[in-house]
């Protein structure tokens, strides 16, 4: 008994210490322990202890002068050993560069986790905006077209719970009707590619296709993100580079359109 009890001690311990280290984001990069105990519903002493041993591995450091914590460099150098090993990251980055250089805007290789995106791969071109995205970024679904795009191809089950959880409104372009996002998924499914504007952020416009894996299932997402000012978003020579920079790198993670014929129609 006394064993069991030690072991549930122990696991509490370890999914508070990660919940704490998920706390941090880029906007909100450095906080107190207070801040930590009131959104973690912990008590200070047990963020205090937690903290204390996150700092003697290097994973939080404190300013001595604000009291503040942020995360260490511990947490970057398991970062750069996640992406470097990633295949898709690895077979992906000279061919965003090539991307990049020839349509001058931002490019991004996005994953689904959960009932949102995370960017995996980030290519900036030369004159960037300051857009909500950044490797290990999450962005909603419904509202990007990373998201949009790699929904579509998502099994009728999965799509249908997605919407139950609602689809909330970030600005006034974002589609928050079930009906109207079960008609756009059907015509990013037709069309082959997903097209986002300021519907997560005004003035920003996006592009995405489908990247495929070995087996021919869409699990990654390729999208290009521009100003409107600057980006035309129905640009079909721009669609045309994107989708022949998303055929290459399923290429080369093993998908192989000539083989599966019938995957690539759908």
């Amino acid at each position: 008994m006394e064993n069991n009890k030690k072991k549930d001690y122990t696991l509490s311990s370890v999914k508070n210490a990660l919940l704490l280290l998920r706390s941090f984001s880029i906007d909100e990069p450095e906080k107190k322990v207070t801040d930590l105990a009131s959104s973690l519903g912990l008590g200070k002493s047990t963020v205090s202890r937690l903290l204390a041993t996150l700092a003697s591995e290097g994973f939080v450091i404190k300013d001595p002068e604000t009291q503040k914590y942020r995360l260490g460099l511990s947490i970057l150098n398991l970062n750069t050993i996640i992406t470097s090993n990633l295949e898709v990251n690895r077979e992906s980055q000279p061919i965003l560069q090539k991307l990049v250089h020839e349509i001058g805007e931002t490019a991004h290789i996005a994953v689904l986790e959960g009932t949102d995106v995370v960017y995996l791969n980030k290519v900036e071109c030369k004159h960037p905006v300051q857009i909500l995205s950044h490797v290990g970024r999450r962005n909603p679904l419904h509202c990007t077209s990373s998201g949009k795009v790699i929904l579509a191809y998502q099994e009728k089950e999965l799509i249908e719970q997605f919407i139950e959880k609602g689809l909330e409104k970030y600005t006034a372009q974002t589609i928050t009707n079930p009906e109207d996002f079960r008609t756009v998924l059907n015509k990013i499914k037709d069309q082959g590619y997903a097209i986002s504007i300021e519907e997560i952020r005004e003035g920003v416009a996006s592009i995405a296709v489908p990247i495929r894996d070995y087996t021919g299932k869409v699990v990654y997402a390729l999208s290009v993100i521009g100003p409107i000012h600057r980006m035309n978003p129905y640009n079909s020579s721009m669609i045309a580079k994107i989708k022949s920079a998303a055929k290459e790198i399923s290429d080369r993670l093993g998908y192989l359109e000539r083989l599966n014929p019938d995957l690539a129609r759908a």
